[in-house]
């Protein structure tokens, strides 16, 4: 019913606003007397949290498929974006430390932006103009020498359910730059965390993980084009009813591996 789920997403809503803050405050007081990998999986224990609260609230649940495909070394990860839901959630699935990649802005934001600056993730400093990029690369090859995994959204921002965004080669000229393989993921976070939407809604968003893609002798475009490949068709063999072209595309994802269950920015 509308009502009950307003009522759960609203208690949902003040979850944020009462737990957040003082979790950042004692990651403060925490952060400086740990190292960096600890600091990591303190910030991560939120991510849990939410999502445990998020299933007992709302019902929304999550499992994974290709679990297996994940590398036993560095990567860069590629992943659709529908909403908030995968950026809280994983961190809290992955097994190693997620680096994701986003603007030095976002680290003046009240509370979550200067927590988010006592970790090792990748910033993006537009004013250094052309050198942004080389500075994004020796970030992110350093934290994958710490064992990290770098994340990126090539769509760069979030997509509705059942649309495509344009994918930009950002990650793809990342990973070719670094001499790294890139791992596809697809999800429907959409259906039950709609972007912009205070409203959240019960269900199970599939995680699909991909083999990973070598980048080496490849190009950005031809990189990026494979990406974009596996992912759209993975996503309509995933969520076939968003998809009015669900059918046919849905080969190109290839044959997958066995299935783990769980319990659920890009550069131009």
């Amino acid at each position: 019913m509308p009502i009950v789920r307003f009522i759960r997403s609203l208690l949902l809503f003040l979850f944020f606003v009462v737990y957040t803050v003082p979790y950042a405050t004692a990651c403060f007081i925490a952060f400086p007397f740990m190292n960096a990998d600890r600091r990591y999986w303190m910030a991560v224990g939120w991510c849990r949290s939410t999502l445990l609260v998020a299933r007992g609230l709302t019902g929304i649940r999550y499992r994974i498929e290709g679990a297996e495909n994940l590398p036993n070394g560095p990567a860069v990860l590629l992943s659709k974006h529908q909403s908030a839901w995968e950026t809280v959630a994983f961190p809290a699935i992955m097994p190693r430390p997620l680096c994701y990649v986003f603007k030095r802005e976002l680290l003046y934001v009240p509370f979550f932006g200067w927590a988010l600056g006592m970790l090792k993730m990748v910033h993006i400093d537009r004013k250094e103009g052309k050198y942004a990029f080389a500075s994004v690369v020796k970030q992110g090859r350093l934290r994958m020498t710490e064992g990290a995994w770098v994340i990126m959204f090539p769509e760069g921002t979030r997509t509705r359910v059942g649309q495509q965004g344009k994918y930009k080669t950002g990650g793809a000229r990342f990973a070719i730059d670094a001499g790294v393989p890139v791992v596809p993921i697809a999800h429907n976070a959409g259906h039950v965390w709609p972007r912009n939407s205070f409203i959240k809604y019960p269900g199970t968003v599939t995680v699909s993980i991909g083999k990973p893609i070598e980048s080496a002798g490849l190009t950005p475009d031809v990189l990026n084009s494979r990406v974009e490949a596996w992912i759209e068709a993975e996503m309509r063999r995933i969520d076939p009813g968003a998809y009015r072209d669900a059918g046919a595309p849905a080969q190109a994802a290839g044959p997958k591996g066995g299935t783990a269950d769980r319990a659920d920015t890009s550069l131009g």
